[in-house]
């Protein structure tokens, strides 16, 4: 059993990424991880999990890939979200997005509409472990943080989001 049961570490991130490579499965990191890799891949906070962004189209893979180690669905808002947890409480909150025309990720809300991730955001590169990963850009980060209360860790990550802008 691991000490901190309930954080989500650079190693077990750095696993899970590589599940979801075996089983062919593009994944573009989102939340407290990505804003870590893009100002270089120091874990500046704890994180309870691991936010990726997947195409709707590879959901069952991403399903079927984490089930093989141990994870099951916790929560099923599918198509909106999910997410997996494994025994140890590691944590994988998945987005799934289908691609418009325009190369922009659709990911479908509860209300019925969709949130739109801009093709540009997902052209972001850091790195986490010294490994380089995909993950949000930072400006499409921050326009995910819109639209509801912000807690002190998105307080947090937006403060690093916008010190990655001015560079």
């Amino acid at each position: 059993m691991r000490m901190n049961a309930s954080l989500m570490g650079p190693s077990d991130l750095i696993a899970i990424r590589q599940y979801l490579d075996r089983a062919g499965v593009e994944h573009w990191i989102d939340g407290g991880w990505a804003v870590d890799a893009l100002i270089g891949g120091s874990q500046t906070r704890p994180h309870q999990d691991l936010d990726l962004v997947i195409p709707m189209s590879s959901v069952d893979a991403a399903i079927k890939a984490l089930r093989t180690v141990g994870f099951e669905i916790d929560e099923d808002q599918r198509p909106v979200a999910f997410t997996m947890t494994d025994g140890d409480g590691r944590k994988v909150d998945f987005h799934p997005v289908v691609w418009d025309q325009n190369g922009e990720g659709m990911q479908s809300q509860l209300d019925g509409g969709n949130w739109r991730y801009p093709a540009h955001g997902f052209a972001g590169f850091g790195r986490v472990a010294g490994q380089p990963v995909r993950c949000l850009t930072a400006d499409v980060q921050i326009l995910c943080h819109a639209g509801y209360d912000l807690d002190e860790a998105d307080l947090h990550d937006l403060e690093l989001l916008r010190s990655i802008q001015e560079r």
